[in-house]
């Protein structure tokens, strides 16, 4: 059993960025999960991603983007864990790398990006952040 699904899922897609993959498999799959990736497709870190299997034996594969030979995301980072939840109100939302990465937050509007956050003026959880 995993304490934290989500930190599991960002460990992984660093993991494989760093060995140049062009697809990495998440499993288990969540909702939430899936929001993450819906944001992060928003944004422009990755391709997209496909989900497989049936019942209990569904998994994601994640379509990773690369730019010139070069992985998109040079930087994933968990912020609010299991042990500590990190949240931020509107005007605390943090820019992530002079505001060239984003930030992914829990809200009560779903699942946003730090720019679609500020714009609907609500905070949340932050979960984590991307460059």
């Amino acid at each position: 059993m995993l304490s934290d699904p989500i930190g599991d899922m960002l460990t992984r897609i660093r993991n494989a960025i760093m060995v140049n993959k062009k697809e990495v498999v998440i499993e288990p799959v969540s909702k939430f999960k899936m929001a993450i990736l819906d944001v992060m497709k928003r944004e422009g870190y990755i391709d997209g991603y496909r989900l497989e299997g049936e019942g209990v034996k569904k998994r994601l594969i994640v379509h990773l983007r690369y730019y010139k030979g070069k992985p998109v995301i040079q930087y994933i980072e968990r912020v609010s864990k299991p042990g500590r939840r990190v949240y931020v109100g509107v005007d605390e939302i943090p820019k992530v790398f002079n505001g060239l990465g984003i930030a992914i937050l829990s809200t009560s509007k779903g699942v946003l990006s730090d720019r679609e956050a500020k714009k609907l003026r609500v905070g949340g959880e932050l979960v984590c952040k991307v460059f």
